[in-house]
């Protein structure tokens, strides 16, 4: 076999290994690796293989059905997933260059307020740019996004974070003011000022304990050398308001969900409180897709002219 025939029968080789690699890598499994590759298993176990083999490395610690990376698995699966999520995307990537981002999909990860509050605006410009692009909203936690964007079942993810994991990049575009809200004829309503220490008399509605606002509150509060109460846990701002109206309690609130037309009192807490910033979220060697590229541009034009790759995040 003349040498250009070799060459080119190793770099295909090479590619089934390391779109085998990845996939496996992912999904902690040979057996859901073959599935999302349309392969058998022992095809998948063979190029897997071949590439240690050829590597002389070691790339999977194998428990039966479980798979987990080796160190050196590690490295590999930190070069080779932007080399091969560039191959899949080469032709849509390609088009997007000359206007024609007329397909595909992307897939988006946000909490419930940013999804209710902050993404209707951008998710509606981008339908109307680009309507061949089958949009898909994920409504988690921080912490299920967090997990997506790491399994690449998410392009990215919009929110708010206090923590930045070393494999994530967090890049902040928009910010909020904390406000008080109380009921209409509540002690504190009215009043010019309020502060963290006249809150802490009275029960505080929250977002459950394992969210941030709760994580960023007491932190505030601990700080100043205070406790706050809670008297309701409640999923969703939306909730959170009613229950307020409805006298339950008090709250402190982010002001991007307040439309001015809640029947409540509200007080800036802005110099005991600092405002909570909004943005994208994506993971660290994470290729984005030009779907995702056109969606974070709208977004947020600075996130590829503060040193992010057009391509990819370093």
């Amino acid at each position: 076999m003349p040498n250009t025939k070799k060459n080119l029968y190793y770099k295909q080789n090479r590619l089934k290994q390391l779109r085998a690699f990845c996939a496996a890598a992912q999904a902690g499994s040979i057996s859901l690796a073959a599935e999302q590759l349309f392969l058998s298993q022992p095809t998948v176990t063979l190029q897997i293989q071949a590439l240690e083999r050829d590597m002389q490395v070691v790339l999977f610690e194998r428990r039966g059905p479980k798979i987990s990376l080796t160190p050196e698995g590690v490295v590999l699966n930190e070069i080779a997933r932007p080399l091969v999520d560039g191959i899949e995307g080469l032709e849509e990537n390609f088009n997007a260059h000359f206007g024609r981002l007329d397909s595909g999909e992307l897939n988006i990860a946000a909490g419930e307020s940013t999804t209710l509050y902050i993404l209707p605006e951008y998710i509606k410009r981008f339908s109307l740019a680009y309507p061949g692009i089958k949009l898909k909203l994920h409504n988690v936690t921080g912490r299920d996004g967090m997990a997506m964007l790491r399994a690449d079942e998410a392009d990215l993810a919009v929110g708010s974070m206090l923590e930045v994991p070393d494999d994530i990049i967090y890049h902040p575009s928009m910010s909020y003011s904390p406000t008080l809200i109380t009921p209409l004829d509540h002690p504190l309503a009215g009043r010019k000022k309020v502060t963290l220490q006249d809150i802490c008399p009275h029960g505080l509605i929250l977002p459950p304990r394992h969210l941030a606002t709760w994580r960023f509150l007491e932190l505030v509060f601990s700080q100043a050398g205070l406790k706050f109460k809670v008297s309701l846990e409640a999923g969703g701002w939306e909730i959170i308001k009613k229950y307020v109206e409805l006298g339950m309690g008090i709250s402190i609130v982010t002001g991007v969900c307040l439309t001015g037309e809640e029947k409540l009192v509200t007080t800036p807490m802005d110099e005991y409180i600092p405002k909570r910033s909004y943005g994208v979220v994506v993971r660290r060697g994470k290729f984005l897709s030009p779907q995702a590229q056109a969606f974070i541009d709208m977004m947020d034009p600075d996130f590829f002219r503060e040193g992010f790759s057009d391509r990819g995040v370093a």
